[in-house]
């Protein structure tokens, strides 16, 4: 059975799989040029304190949000623009979701890694386009999503010719308005072969929870993000905002920056204890 991963090169020669944790982190959804330029710089310093490769994130367009009034993002143009602009300043790969094909070749000019949401991560023709621009893809496994059915999804953007491939679990439907998280979907999308994250933010997320918003519980985002790591997870996805409450999206399950430096201590004494370790299964009788 294989639990390991095959190396996935990003931007400058970072690699991601079985080596060190790494970390894609940053607010929801860009609110200015001047915040997400902020909090790049902050959380870097963060990850570079802790040998922590970093991936900043921050969507240009969140279309999927529970309200028509909600904040959605500057759009693709402009987003771009303030990602490449954070790319070039601080020596970072970044990453943003997509979600239709025409966004594809567009966003590649500037991503080096183009995500997939976990709604539309069934979407063929989304994931043949982004597959095609030979970008790695993280594709977020959707919350109606069986962790062994990601395999097909998998198949999909391989038919493209593309293997450089993130798979990020962000917790289960669980009723309504409410999200679980499954450590089994770890190790059990591991043995396809490609570095898995635990996104430890919309894992406590309750999708529309608020009524016109989605809740969530920020304070159970270490839990989870230390379970995804025991599970065998390479890497943690995390939303990270200066001032939560004020946030344009997704406050309510995002980290609180000032806690990251303690939340990445301890993931990182985790991951460590588990290295050198048996990442395979023994049966007993």
């Amino acid at each position: 059975m294989n639990t390991t991963s095959r190396e996935i090169l990003v931007g400058d020669g970072i690699r991601l799989g079985d080596g060190p944790l790494f970390l894609i982190a940053g607010p929801c959804v860009i609110e200015s040029e001047e915040h997400a330029a902020d909090m790049a710089e902050k959380i870097l310093a963060v990850c570079k304190g802790l040998g922590i490769p970093l991936i900043f994130k921050a969507s240009f367009d969140k279309a999927n949000r529970t309200s028509i009034n909600s904040y959605r993002g500057p759009g693709l143009e402009k987003g771009l623009a303030i990602l490449s602009s954070i790319k070039k300043r601080l020596g970072i790969p970044v990453i943003s979701d997509i979600h239709e094909p025409s966004q594809a070749e567009t966003a590649a000019a500037v991503l080096d890694v183009i995500q997939i949401p976990a709604l539309l991560c069934r979407q063929t023709d989304l994931l043949l386009a982004a597959a095609r621009t030979g970008k790695t893809i993280n594709i977020k496994k959707g919350q109606f999503i069986a962790p062994w059915d990601m395999s097909h999804i998998v198949e999909k953007v391989q038919s493209a010719g593309n293997s450089s491939v993130l798979l990020t679990e962000r917790g289960t439907m669980f009723g309504y308005n409410n999200l679980v998280f499954d450590p089994r979907s770890i190790p059990i999308m591991k043995r396809l072969g490609f570095p898995v994250l635990i996104d430890a933010s919309h894992a406590v997320q309750k999708p529309g929870g608020q009524g016109h918003v989605s809740g969530g519980d920020r304070d159970l985002v270490p839990a989870i993000a230390r379970a995804g790591v025991a599970a065998g997870a390479d890497g943690v996805f995390l939303e990270i905002h200066d001032a939560p409450d004020k946030a344009m999206s997704d406050g309510r399950n995002s980290l609180l920056l000032n806690s990251l430096r303690n939340v990445c201590e301890t993931l990182c004494r985790l991951r460590k204890a588990l290295e050198g370790g048996d990442s395979g299964e023994k049966e007993t009788s």
